[in-house]
């Protein structure tokens, strides 16, 4: 990991178009995409209910980028993410390649 200004830490807040920001794209579907992240949502979901996350603390959202393309979200309270985090590095380091 790098500095806090990559991109990819950002929350989401800079997005200026799409149905995240209220604006649509006329033209783009943003249904067909927001399926497959619901689809993929609803797998990560399962995953972590089955490893004892309550989702009202954590639990991953649908929804589309401002071309339609589907993303999932991980939304939850600080602690919650700690502890996926905590999780996930003991599985990296317990097999030395956890995907």
């Amino acid at each position: 990991m790098s500095g806090s200004g990559d991109g990819w830490l950002g929350d989401g807040l800079g997005d200026m178009e799409g149905p995240g920001s209220g604006l649509w794209v006329r033209g783009v579907d943003y249904m067909a995409g927001w399926r497959v992240a619901r689809e993929a949502s609803e797998q990560l979901n399962l995953a972590l209910l089955a490893a004892e996350f309550e989702l009202s603390e954590l639990r991953a959202v649908a929804a589309t980028d401002g071309d339609g393309r589907g993303v999932v979200r991980l939304v939850g309270l600080p602690g919650a993410a700690v502890q996926l985090a905590r999780l996930l590095g003991a599985l990296a380091d317990g097999d030395g390649d956890a995907r």
